[in-house]
């Protein structure tokens, strides 16, 4: 790879246990973005809040679907990598940030790609086939949202919300998983991730937005970039109250509540120190999202103890 992993322009990571692996499957971690986790957790988190939200599951049940959500959200986040990097593979190539990408750089070519994308949808399967019906069914209808995604920046202004929908599936999934059904507490908490994503994800763009505007794709980031405190506001604000909706109809413990205080106070204090010129400030805000994840699913576990 010719793209250095201390340059302020990408957030490749080539330096670290990636350069010990055998050269041959260098790109192929990097495809599925193994050098940047932080992915796989924003993936993950969702899942992880279904199977916290309904009351009435064993613990172990829980801790068992926890570890097949972590699995399948690192192969199914590395399978939407590869076939976001196929779809944008010319656009790459224009964008200093994405331009070492192992397909926009040739590291790669289409074929390999496809027998990799092949092996990682195998074996989301192999854990697919691990839960519920209804997961089942859910499982397959995502893949359409992966599919489509990375054409939303070609028509419309808001490629961000159609990822929330598409990484904020695991919420949904995650209920499913645990509970054997659906609800209206589910429906509230996908809302509460998909205004999350959407928030999180227009930080992540703000870092392209010249070499967006430069080659026509369109975002949320460029779309409020002259009210981008607000408009970030506006998506962690709806998605407080919709958590506080999920919590209500779920059922939850008062215990929720102070829990919930810190996740506040992180999501409030980002919006307020939005700078969409500053990208190194961008990428960092972008990825302590996990920690924010983190803190909301330790408040809705809090929510499940009934004292």
């Amino acid at each position: 790879m010719s793209v250095s992993a201390t340059t302020p322009h990408t957030d490749i990571q080539v330096s670290g246990w990636i350069a010990r692996l055998p050269p041959a499957l260098r790109p192929y971690a990097l495809l599925a973005r193994l050098d940047r986790p932080v992915g796989t957790w924003l993936l993950f988190l969702p899942g992880v809040w279904g199977i916290l939200l309904p009351q009435d599951v064993a613990a172990t049940e829980r801790l068992r679907l926890i570890v097949l959500f972590g699995i399948g959200s690192l192969v199914m986040r590395g399978a939407g990598c590869v076939v976001n990097d196929m779809w944008d593979r010319d656009i790459d190539r224009q964008v200093v940030r994405t331009a070492g990408r192992p397909l926009a750089s040739g590291a790669l070519s289409m074929k390999q790609a496809t027998l990799f994308l092949a092996l990682l949808l195998a074996i989301g399967l192999g854990v697919l086939v691990q839960l519920n019906m209804l997961s089942w069914v859910l499982g397959v209808s995502s893949l359409v949202l992966v599919a489509l995604y990375p054409l939303a920046k070609r028509f419309t202004w808001w490629p961000q919300l159609v990822m929330g929908f598409t990484f904020g599936f695991g919420a949904p999934m995650g209920y499913a998983a645990a509970a054997g059904h659906l609800s209206w507490a589910q429906a509230a908490l996908y809302a509460a991730t998909i205004f999350w994503q959407l928030g999180f994800d227009t930080i992540y763009g703000f870092q392209d937005m010249e070499d967006d505007a430069r080659i026509g794709v369109k975002s949320t980031s460029r779309l409020w970039v002259e009210k981008a405190r607000g408009f970030i506001g506006v998506c962690y604000a709806a998605m407080l109250v919709c958590l506080a909706v999920a919590s209500v109809l779920a059922g939850a413990s008062w215990l929720v509540w102070p829990a919930m205080v810190l996740p506040g106070i992180m999501l409030a204090r980002q919006a307020q120190s939005i700078m969409p010129h500053n990208p190194k400030l961008c990428l960092a805000q972008f990825r302590f999202n996990r920690e924010i994840g983190v803190a909301i699913a330790l408040a809705l576990l809090a929510g499940l103890f009934h004292v």
